[in-house]
């Protein structure tokens, strides 16, 4: 069983905590996160883009000129794409982009990028993350003391008024919850920093 040091705000070392072998030691399946990574991304998109086709433009019901005899390509109306307020071809519709993706495959997406990141020593677990008030440079100091100045990645067990206000204005670290933690976020942060009820949460939810 894996384990890691325990920090606290100010980034001492409290102790060491033993580690999942299910979610931080688990075979590392490069494909899965790949396929979840993708259906996220997928997700954020909103598919209303639309424009007109050939058919569906105003105007253009006559034919622009004759046929033959004038030395010029063949035309019917003048709202075919190469002309000016012409359709498009193969004009974008409104679509749904989601990319299905089963359960099992979320998980065993999820356990590979926790490995990973624990391999690559981007988890930070801490005692507690308790901040007296909700102001952004209590939280900047928690974090450049815990080394995670870059890109943080905060995993909290549940909602926490002051740490969420603190963490709002900080453009390299954010916020989330236990129930809201997905791959791309994982594997996207610079540092993970979970606490330690955060940490038995997740093992408690994702380890099987």
């Amino acid at each position: 069983m894996p384990k890691t040091a325990l920090y606290n705000m100010e980034g001492a070392t409290v102790g060491e905590v033993e580690l999942s072998d299910a979610i931080f030691a688990a075979p590392i399946h490069e494909a899965a996160m790949h396929l979840v990574v993708r259906s996220y991304l997928a997700a954020q998109r909103q598919g209303n883009q639309s424009a007109l086709t050939r058919g569906q433009v105003r105007g253009g019901g006559r034919k622009i000129y004759r046929q033959k005899g004038t030395g010029n390509a063949r035309h019917h109306g003048n709202r075919a794409p190469q002309f000016k307020h012409g359709g498009v071809v193969f004009a974008p519709k409104p679509r749904d982009y989601v990319v299905g993706v089963n359960r099992k495959v979320r998980r065993l997406a999820f356990r590979s990028a926790m490995t990973s990141r624990f391999n690559d020593g981007d988890i930070i677990v801490v005692d507690s993350m308790n901040l007296k008030e909700g102001k952004t440079k209590l939280m900047a100091e928690a974090l450049k003391k815990l080394n995670a100045t870059r890109k943080a990645l905060v995993v909290l067990p549940g909602r926490d008024e002051n740490v969420i206000r603190a963490t709002a204005n900080l453009a390299e670290a954010k916020t989330t919850y236990v129930n809201t933690l997905n791959v791309y976020d994982i594997l996207n942060a610079g540092k993970i920093v979970l606490t330690k009820d955060a940490k038995e949460s997740v093992e408690e939810v994702y380890a099987e």
